[in-house]
């Protein structure tokens, strides 16, 4: 087996894990996960800036770092963005009208 295609095996058994244990989560702990999502993502960037810095010529690596960099950005932005969302469903009514 060559590099190529043991990373595509551990992208989509990662891939099929990930979807099976998020569908197990209940909604009640699902903003606290993301949250941790959130951290993992950002070491996800640092790794994808890494990877698209070290591949030179390979246009394979260049690729696939390009392509793990925008999900995780995606990842990061919207989970600040759901997170703001739900701090602000929980803060006061007075602060929110300081706030506008």
């Amino acid at each position: 087996m060559n590099f190529l295609s043991e990373a595509l095996w551990v992208l989509l058994l990662g891939s099929l894990l990930g979807f099976e244990l998020i569908g197990k989560v209940p909604p009640t702990l699902h903003t606290p996960l993301m949250s941790g999502a959130n951290a993992i993502s950002g070491i996800t960037i640092l790794a994808a800036l890494t990877l698209i810095i070290k591949a030179a010529d390979n246009q394979a690596l260049l690729i696939i770092g390009s392509i793990s960099l925008g999900f995780a950005l995606f990842n990061v932005i919207g989970g600040f963005l759901v997170t703001d969302r739900m701090l602000r469903m929980f803060s006061r009514k007075s602060s929110k009208k300081k706030g506008n």
